[in-house]
């Protein structure tokens, strides 16, 4: 048998949290919050799971929840809006709705690990360009450079993971410049931590462009925000052209996602606002770990979003971030992701990707447990 994804093997996500797991260090790899959701939310789900609401839903998604989507974001409950399995569903039927086979796709790295391989199965083409290292920064001149005629699609994401960079108003202005030119461009923006920003950074979605949001699918999740990665409930938000192709992928992909969350949100949305203080929490949480930690061992780079923290040890050596990320897990006890898997080249920094939604004991402890890595970096 050929496999249609040759490259692809075990993620290191999963590597990492096994091998964390093996030799209980703290995990610092895995992007999953380490602390349980409001209980309004978790009494709503039970409520509803013992109400009647446990078998299919709508394919577009339940209409109470749409509706309450639609007055967050603006956008029309019935022909703009469908939930999905995670936002990893709505990038996947996102990507395959408009990439046909031989269509370039440009992918901004560092990038997350589903987006390469949901590109590869429509028969598209990737296209790298690399976010300009140390600051992050995209170069739209060369985003511009390499758009053919046969690009398709733009993939981004902010804020970034795993960079924790966010995009400026002159990075959207740029992206609005782009698209003009090229009639048959589309976007899809990968959103899903919205609502992590630190140190006066906004996010700026591209459905506030008039002009990007007529052509971008915007990929969003409610894992990070309330702590529920475990529910795999997400949603796109698209013009209605968009939206229809997206529904024709997604029905057969999942049809629908878990149907009792889904009423859940919807009741949660509706009564709270909870996700306004997560800005405040994660900042507090960014920077006791960082308060806590040497930077004579491991030197941070800025965080502007996500709950993602990266750490460079260059200064100490150049031995490869896939070892280093073992040895520290294994030595030291805490587990990390090495930066260079967002590379479609490997390419490497000495930059460790540490997350920081966990509860303040392990954040101090992970931080004292790293003071003394040097000792194994040698």
């Amino acid at each position: 048998m050929t496999s249609r994804l040759p490259a692809v093997g075990t993620s290191i996500f999963t590597r990492m949290t096994a091998l964390a797991n093996s030799v209980n260090a703290l995990n610092l790899a895995q992007g999953f919050p380490g602390f349980e959701p409001d209980p309004v939310l978790a009494e709503r789900l039970a409520y509803h799971a013992s109400h009647g609401k446990n078998q299919y839903s709508p394919a577009a998604g339940v209409p109470e929840l749409r509706h309450q989507l639609a007055l967050k974001y603006g956008y029309h409950a019935d022909t703009e809006i469908t939930v999905t399995c995670g936002a990893s569903e709505a990038l996947f039927s996102a990507i395959a709705s408009v990439v046909s086979p031989g269509d370039e796709v440009i992918i901004i790295e560092p990038a997350y690990d589903l987006y390469l391989p949901a590109v590869q199965l429509q028969g598209g083409i990737p296209v790298f360009v690399r976010m300009k290292y140390p600051d992050f920064t995209i170069d739209w001149q060369e985003v511009q450079d390499r758009i053919t005629a046969r690009t398709r699609l733009i993939l981004l994401n902010s804020p970034h993971n795993p960079t924790g960079k966010v995009l400026t108003a002159a990075d959207i202005s740029a992206l609005e410049q782009i698209v003009l030119q090229h009639p048959g461009l589309f976007v899809v923006s990968d959103e899903v931590y919205e609502h992590i920003l630190f140190d006066g950074h906004q996010h700026l979605s591209l459905s506030q462009s008039p002009v990007l949001r007529e052509r971008t699918f915007i990929c969003n999740s409610f894992a990070k925000t309330y702590h529920i990665t475990g529910w795999k409930t997400g949603y796109c938000l698209a013009p209605e052209n968009l939206t229809r192709e997206l529904r024709k992928i997604h029905q057969y992909i999942t049809f629908c996602t878990f149907t009792p969350a889904q009423y859940a949100l919807a009741d949660y949305l509706e009564s709270t606002n909870s996700h306004q203080v997560l800005s405040e929490f994660y900042s507090r949480k960014r920077d006791l770990f960082l308060s806590t930690l040497d930077t004579a061992v491991f030197r941070p780079l800025p965080s502007e979003g996500t709950f993602f923290q990266n750490l460079s040890y260059a200064h100490l050596c150049q031995r490869p971030d896939t070892e280093v990320s073992v040895v520290l897990t294994e030595k030291a006890g805490v587990a990390s992701i090495p930066t260079s898997v967002f590379y479609s080249d490997a390419t490497d920094h000495h930059i460790l990707r540490f997350c920081f939604a966990k509860d303040d004991e392990t954040l101090l402890a992970a931080a004292q447990r790293l003071n003394q890595a040097s000792r194994f970096l040698g």
